[in-house]
């Protein structure tokens, strides 16, 4: 057995740096864009409402703030010989907000219950993304959840038995869909369970409060295993769909943080050097294609696909549009994740005037042009960021290639259904990785991936990406996918991300340096000013 044992000798030391001095109120707020879809960890599938469920509910690891692994509910973990089996020890320590005990059962329950086809989790298939043993099969309904490969050896010990070696297993455990939950709890309140009135939860937090689409309060879980290293006593999430009334509120000394509105950091910057900042971020911002048999007959012409992909000029976008210090995307995997090389493909050596070219001539090939326009509806969930984004590319297009496209925006929960149902002919799509390595973009896809949106499909890709879940070398095979999806442009990446906030001085402890972006709130201090 090969033993990684995480001490926890630095994380008794203060985090706080010496010589600060904290504030009295250590009060955090920040304002999110969206009501979040959840707070189930095993329902939880967008960003805002994954960073709360974080600070409600601890898994077997958690990161700190370079993004390395430390423990959470887990001390630590053995991995057999052959990288097939896992075991995590668990600290007896780690409790309910209602004083029971965390157990291995625990985690036991929340893996079946993701599996599981009648939970019916949007990250059902990361549990077979996680190699776990007949994850598979339960996914599909042809087997029991029982027969998951997670088994509580006693209360302390967790087993977890993997179809195929998986050498960034751990890191994955990082993510919601895999934190425990209390099943005496869920049976007893169904779908109500995440109320305020009713929630037990483990995790450094509680949730005090929740007024849909307007704010979520978390408290201090006194229950918490670390509850005296932790800081920050209350946690304000403020829904605000406005950058530019969130940055105004922000400057006002309501936030802590916000994003800064698109086009805005260099002056902000100037004017505010120890407050505006822009970090490498690993996610993806693309435009989907839906090529199901619901979408436009347009876009199953690979030509067609190509043309308006070429036509983007991306540095228009990250320049003028953005101005965030957002790399533009050639490939749909950031050059920020670990390992991976951006390969070279035809037009990243072309210039943007014969990238044009290239589209126009693609296009008429399709049979497009000033009698017979390319007419399609781009749908974006509502931003005003996304919405400067797709009028530059409506305007792109039109210029370029005659095209018209008309722009139509959704609230969040609308636009997810809508776009998970293929009811739309190009939406937006984004992605932040779940775990800091390739597949974690590539795998969306997959042709059974569950947010391969445009339902792309392609016997290559899917033998590639399963290829590479078991290889020691997966350089050449993830330059084939990125070579492959050059070729037949089922997405338009169009940019990856970088974080760009407002950050309040006196808030301490934000993890610039974690690409993921895995922040606790427990890890944050507010400093006197």
């Amino acid at each position: 057995m090969s033993t990684t044992m995480l001490t926890g000798a630095a994380l008794a030391e203060s985090h706080v740096p010496e010589g600060v001095t904290l504030a009295d109120d250590q009060t955090f707020t920040y304002r999110q864009l969206d009501e979040f879809s959840s707070l189930d960890p095993q329902i939880v599938e967008d960003v805002d409402g994954s960073d709360v469920v974080r600070d409600l509910f601890e898994g077997l690891m958690n990161q700190d703030a370079d993004g390395n692994l430390v423990p959470g509910v887990a001390t630590g973990y053995e991995a057999s010989e052959d990288k097939k089996t896992y075991t995590f020890t668990l600290r007896e320590n780690a409790k309910w907000s209602n004083g029971d005990p965390v157990t291995a059962n625990d985690f036991v329950y929340a893996w079946r219950r993701a599996a599981d086809p009648e939970t019916a989790s949007p990250y059902q298939w990361f549990m077979e993304l996680m190699s776990l043993e007949n994850a598979s099969e339960i996914v599909a309904g042809e087997a029991d959840p029982e027969t998951l490969g997670v088994t509580a050896i006693d209360d302390y010990t967790l087993e977890v038995k993997l179809t195929a070696p998986l050498p960034y297993f751990p890191q994955m455990t990082t993510h919601s869909t895999t934190f425990p939950s209390p099943q005496s709890v869920i049976e007893e309140h169904g779908s109500e369970w995440t109320k305020p009135e009713n929630i037990v939860s483990n995790g450094a937090y509680v949730l005090e409060e929740h007024l849909p689409g307007e704010r979520s309060v978390r408290v201090r879980n006194e229950m918490y295993w670390d509850n005296e290293n932790t800081i920050i006593d209350r946690v304000v999430a403020l829904v605000i769909n406005d950058e530019n009334v969130a940055l105004t509120r922000y400057l006002a000394g309501e936030l802590d943080r916000t994003d800064i509105p698109a086009g805005q950091y260099p002056s902000l910057s100037e004017e505010y050097p120890d407050e505006a900042v822009s970090f490498p971020r690993l996610c993806n911002y693309y435009y989907t294609f839906n090529v199901s048999d619901s979408g436009p007959e347009a876009f199953k012409d690979v030509n067609v696909r190509k043309a308006l992909a070429m036509a983007v000029d991306r540095n228009i976008i990250v320049e003028k549009v953005m101005q965030g210090g957002q790399p533009p995307a050639y490939t749909f995997t950031p050059a920020a994740v670990a390992g991976f090389e951006p390969p070279t493909l035809p037009w990243t050596e072309m210039s943007q005037a014969e990238r044009d070219q290239m589209a126009k001539d693609l296009l008429a090939e399709a049979g497009y042009g000033p009698d017979n326009p390319l007419e399609f509806e781009m749908v974006y969930n509502t931003s005003e960021a996304h919405e400067k984004v797709a009028v530059a590319l409506s305007q792109l297009w039109k210029q370029k290639l005659g095209v018209q496209a008309t722009l139509a925006n959704m609230e969040w929960k609308v636009f997810l259904e809508e776009r998970g149902n293929q009811n739309f002919e190009m939406a937006r799509g984004a992605w932040c990785g779940d775990y800091n390595e390739a597949s974690t973009f590539l795998d969306l896809l997959d042709s059974q991936s569950g947010y391969n949106d445009g339902k792309y499909s392609n016997e290559r890709v899917d033998e590639l990406l399963e290829q590479a879940k078991t290889s020691d070398d997966t350089s050449p095979l993830y330059t084939e996918v990125e070579e492959i999806l050059y070729e037949e442009m089922p997405v338009i990446p169009i940019y990856h991300y970088a974080g760009v906030y407002m950050l309040d001085s006196d808030l301490g402890g934000w993890p610039v340096d974690n690409v993921e972006q895995n922040w606790y709130s427990k890890d944050l201090y507010k400093i006197a000013e």
